[in-house]
């Protein structure tokens, strides 16, 4: 009897850079809406500009997550439709297979699209309300931003983000889940790539948000938590990073990453820059340091902040391209 250990009898899927774009975008979308929940939930009221600013991210990240779906099936786009709707005769209706990897992330998509689309909607109004509102004396812009309720409020309000948080964590990690049940060598050789890429979607996502509060300056008082959170990611991350050549070298896989090395090389950097501003040189402390402090976090920030993005494109561009 012929015993074959670890073989691999599909094609490679010939994957273009416009579903590494896709990747890139579903780890902002999803990471981006779970850190602006939490900032929103259980973080101090003064963080409600940058929960604001990590809504409007995640809208616009999700925005562009089935452009590149469709530029990539090119003149078969319809096939993204066929797997939400079975156009087979006499059995049409919604196309939903539990025990698919890649059904269930379809529908999760969808339906998780909902969740960003109020939330920045919400915040749009929320901000449009504070700039209209008239200041009251001595008040300052932070006070006016953070003051008026929610649009949706209390309990439901609540339930809402959570849902939608818990949804995100999903996205930004289901595509990782993806790779690892194929049958391609290095992805289907190691269980780490969800949560590795849900680590490194998360770290990207507080770096995006730390970077955008450079354009918004009520949200400073979250640049500290951002970059502490963004640490604690990039360790996570660094932990499955290391798990996962551990399991593909026990695979016999990991030579086919050797040519990408310069990615994975770039990817540490990206930890690396993370964890650095992590240990607080960067952070804005309450009362001290003023508009200088201000303005020397905001130039490290985002210096940080691309090479920290740079770092999770790069992740997902060596584990996808390494498989082909």
């Amino acid at each position: 009897m012929i015993y074959l250990a670890a073989e691999h009898f599909v094609r490679a899927p010939q994957w273009t850079w416009y579903i590494l774009g896709y990747f890139f975008f579903a780890g902002l979308t999803g990471g981006c809406y779970a850190i602006a929940t939490l900032l929103r939930l259980v973080g101090d009221a003064r963080d409600e500009p940058a929960a604001r600013i990590g809504f409007y991210a995640s809208f616009v990240a999700l925005l562009v997550c089935p452009v590149l779906l469709t530029v990539d099936l090119g003149a078969s786009w319809w096939k993204f439709w066929h797997m939400l709707i079975d156009v087979t005769p006499a059995d049409q209706g919604l196309n939903f297979k539990y025990w698919s990897p890649m059904s269930v992330g379809v529908w999760a998509l969808l339906i998780f699209g909902l969740f960003p689309t109020v939330s920045a909607l919400e915040a749009y109004v929320l901000d449009r309300r504070a700039r209209s509102a008239p200041a009251a004396s001595g008040s300052s812009r932070f006070n006016t931003v953070g003051a008026p309720a929610r649009a949706v409020g209390g309990v439901l309000g609540g339930a809402f983000n959570v849902v939608g948080g818990g949804l995100a964590l999903f996205i930004a990690s289901y595509t990782g889940v993806l790779l690892s049940v194929s049958n391609q060598p290095v992805w289907s050789d190691t269980w780490m790539l969800g949560g590795l890429f849900l680590a490194s979607g998360l770290s990207g996502s507080g770096a995006l948000i730390a970077l955008l509060t450079r354009y918004r300056a009520d949200a400073a008082f979250s640049l500290g938590r951002l970059h502490e959170a963004d640490g604690y990611f990039s360790i996570l991350e660094l932990v499955l990073l290391v798990a996962f050549f551990i399991t593909i070298g026990v695979a016999g896989t990991a030579g086919l990453t050797l040519p990408f090395l310069p990615l994975w090389l770039l990817a540490l950097v990206g930890i690396g820059a993370s964890l650095v501003s992590a240990r607080g040189h960067m952070r804005i402390r309450p009362g001290g340091g003023g508009s200088a402090v201000i303005s020397r976090a905001g130039t490290d920030t985002l210096v940080v902040s691309v090479l920290v993005l740079l770092g999770v494109l790069a992740l997902r561009a060596a584990v996808i391209f390494s498989a082909q």
